[in-house]
């Protein structure tokens, strides 16, 4: 995958898993928002032809899907903070010491912790002390922003999570099937333009990337889950804000990745389109890497 979107972590840098305390999910845990969907059959796949030919977005076929339930949001600092309280969990980026930071967003004590940048994407860089917790490198937090995603999530992290929570994360087809919210073959939840009527729909890149942040005050970073408006099916974000992660392999030793971040500019990353896919290392963390969980449902058994 290209680096600009999510660099990996060296496969050499190998730590055993930890093992996650067998306890019970929270009431909070188990009152999460999720969308009940029946399932059926909807076309998969980029049907403008706008998809890098190595993602294999297309051809666009139907596809069937089982009925399942989804998270209406990515899973938020809070409720990664309570899952954490609970077990003792650490992340990937905490047991490795480091995780990728985008240059604009580190924490002005920060500084002194860069171990490097990433080859062809310099605004990628390595941070020690990078976490969930400290997103934008030591002397950064999370206490003004529970309702945003939690990031710097690995994929290991986030089976943790649902293994934790009793729940799982979601194939790649459900997971392009909830994005949807219903509406057919359209390019974005919503449908074919980016902003119709001027209205902004997500939180992607608005300016000149790397360098320069049209958003008031030059802001970026992550949105609360809950921002903007919900598609079809209820689901806020399923473009831009963060990359999530999906249960599907994507070649020998990677993990699909869906969603696009607010990161995505239509210059060099055009994977905000609902169809649009891409891929890392299970092991890998960024400041723009979150998830959202999914279960089964019986048969017959869906509410809107």
């Amino acid at each position: 995958m290209s680096a600009c979107c999510a660099p990996g972590r060296p496969c050499t840098d190998v730590i055993p898993l930890p093992s996650v305390p067998r306890t019970a999910p929270s009431r909070a845990a188990a009152r999460r928002a999720m969308a009940e969907l029946p399932g059926g059959v909807f076309r998969m796949g980029d049907a403008f032809g706008e998809g890098y030919l190595a993602d294999r977005e297309g051809p666009v076929r139907e596809v069937t899907v089982a009925p399942f339930a989804i998270d209406t949001t990515a899973v938020s600092n809070a409720d990664w903070a309570l899952f954490a309280e609970t077990t003792g969990y650490r992340t990937d980026a905490e047991r490795y010491g480091s995780s990728y930071v985008f240059h604009l967003l580190l924490a002005p004590a920060a500084g002194r912790h860069v171990i490097g940048r990433v080859p062809g994407a310099p605004w990628w860089l390595g941070v020690e002390g990078a976490s969930w917790n400290a997103p934008e490198g030591p002397g950064s937090g999370i206490t003004d922003r529970p309702d945003h995603p939690v990031v710097h999530m690995s994929h290991d992290d986030a089976l943790a999570y649902c293994d934790w929570a009793g729940l799982r994360l979601p194939t790649e087809t459900e997971w392009e099937y909830a994005a949807r919210g219903g509406i057919d073959g359209a390019r974005y939840p919503w449908g074919d333009e980016l902003a119709p009527a001027g209205r902004e729909m997500c939180n992607i890149w608005r300016g000149s990337f790397p360098h320069r942040s049209d958003r008031p005050g030059g802001r970026t970073g992550t949105v609360p889950v809950t921002a903007y408006a919900p598609n079809g099916y209820g689901l806020h974000n399923t473009s831009g804000n963060v990359w999530e992660w999906c249960a599907d392999t994507y070649g020998a030793g990677e993990r699909v990745i869906r969603g696009g971040s607010y990161l995505c500019h239509a210059s060099y990353c055009n994977r905000y389109r609902v169809a649009a896919r891409s891929h890392n290392t299970p092991d890998s963390s960024t400041g723009h890497g979150g998830f959202r969980c999914a279960r089964d449902l019986p048969e017959g058994r869906t509410r809107q």
